[in-house]
Order: C-alpha cells, then sequence, then structure tokens
C-alpha cells in the first residue's frame, strides 16, 4: 500500500502546474536503476549471523521541489527498494527471535528493508557552475527480517520479525556543472552516527542534459551508490550490511 500510495503521490505531483526552478517553482522527478552486491550480517541480538546475500536489482524514485520562499526549507521525497535474500552455513547456533537454529544446519534470510527518504534542505550555491545543497533527512523503515531453517526444539520452521522506523539524519548534495555541455558531476549522502548505530547512504556520478529548454530539462545519470546500515537495537533489530553497486537514471525537470 505505501508503494502505492508514493506512486500515486509522484504521478499527481507530475501532473499539477509548474514553471521551472529559475522562475518561480522548479520540480524535479526521477528514477535510478541499481545493480547493487550485498555483504554483513543480520540478527536480532549483537551477535549477528554473515550471510552470503544475492547480487539484486533495486529501483528507486523521487521527487524534489523548489521553491523562492525565504527560509522555507525545499522537500525532496524518495523510495528506495531495498530487498535482501541470503543463506548461510551456521558454525555455532544462532538465535533469532524467539527460534535457535541448530549448528551445521543451513538458514535462508529473506528481509524487505525498502524505506522512504523525507528530505528538507536549502539551497546555498545555485548556478550553472556549481549547485550545493545542505539539510536534514529522515529514514522510515516498515519492513521485516525473516529466517528460516532447522530449530533445535521444533525442526524446520521461520521467524519473522517486524522492523518499523524512522531514522533522523544530515543531508548534503554538489554539482559542478561544465558549462554550454550539459555535463555535470555529482555528490549526494546522508548520514548519521549516534552511538553503536550509524547509516551511510551516499552516490557520486555523471549526468548529462541532453534537453534544455524552457518548459523542461532532461537528463541522463551513471555512478556508484553504496549504503551501510549498521543497527544497533532498533526496534530490536541489529544489522551490520553493506549494499553498493552502479545505477543508472533518468532525471526530468519542470
Amino acid at each position: 500500500m505505501k508503494k502505492i500510495m508514493f506512486g500515486a503521490a509522484l504521478i499527481a505531483a507530475t501532473l499539477a502546474p509548474q514553471a521551472k526552478a529559475d522562475t518561480l517553482l522548479g520540480l524535479y522527478v526521477g528514477g535510478d536503476y541499481w545493480a547493487a552486491q550485498s555483504s554483513g550480517g543480520l540478527g536480532t541480538s549483537s551477535d549477528l549471523q554473515n550471510f552470503n546475500f544475492e547480487d539484486q536489482e533495486y529501483g528507486s524514485y523521487y521527487a524534489a521541489l523548489e521553491h523562492p520562499i525565504p527560509l522555507v526549507p525545499n522537500i525532496k521525497l524518495k523510495y528506495n527498494q531495498l530487498e535482501l535474500n541470503a543463506d548461510a552455513t551456521l558454525n555455532t547456533s544462532f538465535g533469532f527471535g524467539d527460534k535457535v537454529f541448530k549448528v551445521n544446519s543451513i538458514v535462508t534470510g529473506d528481509s524487505d528493508l525498502s524505506h522512504v527518504d523525507y528530505v528538507l534542505y536549502y539551497e546555498i550555491f545555485d548556478n550553472d557552475l556549481v549547485s550545493i545543497d545542505l539539510g536534514l533527512s529522515a529514514k522510515q523503515f516498515d519492513g521485516y527480517i525473516a529466517v528460516k531453517g532447522d530449530d533445535q526444539s521444533m525442526g524446520m520452521s521461520e521467524e519473522s520479525v517486524d522492523f518499523n522506523g524512522i531514522i533522523p539524519m544530515a543531508y548534503g548534495a554538489v554539482q559542478f556543472g561544465l558549462p554550454f555541455t550539459g555535463l555535470s558531476a555529482f555528490a549526494e549522502g546522508q548520514l548519521l552516527a549516534i552511538g553503536d548505530s550509524k547509516i551511510q547512504d551516499y552516490q557520486v556520478g555523471v549526468a548529462w542534459e541532453f534537453i534544455d529548454n524552457m518548459a523542461v530539462d532532461v537528463a541522463v545519470k551513471a555512478g556508484y551508490r553504496a549504503m551501510l546500515l549498521e543497527l544497533d537495537d532498533v526496534d530490536d533489530i541489529y544489522t551490520d550490511v553493506e549494499v553498493d553497486g552502479f545505477f543508472a537514471g533518468l532525471q526530468v525537470h519542470f
């Protein structure tokens, strides 16, 4: 349901009346394809189990509204798909939720850590040569982690733990343009470090704006994205997972 509501919001925003950013309002909508590999561990205690994760492809979709109203931040919404499938051969017994899985058995992991980013930011600089944005963001998770294997007391069974939470983060983005070419280089990231929990989500790449007129700008993007999720007892979930790989996308600016 959340995915459907977010998609409807993007469509509604696209159909609403707009003007270009350098006049009154600027609306950016886009999507990225991310071919990623993952590594690390998951658990419901600090004693994590390392898994062999499958390489997977993910999608992300976003919309950002920029305006000229002083002191009021611009806003960006981004949906990030992040579903992890994995397996592991246990060297020791592994406790997950209310289950304890047997040593030397094979367990499989299935998790949905997809989430929505809510970003409020200010444009510190904005011209053809350099653009810098700074602000705050929040990642809203509403998913689960499930493990299936040979339980010590019940035989083959599955344990699933829901994961819900909103995690505040710092946000920053920078873009450097090469005038009269439509080419630019960019970097964007979110960061949190509180206690033993740490989250990093950043991407770097290049963009080419191949359509540029008074009505619409269209650009293609490509680069590298990495996400680190080190969660320490966040809604009873512990993770130490790194996901990274190359991405490509399309952005439309009205």
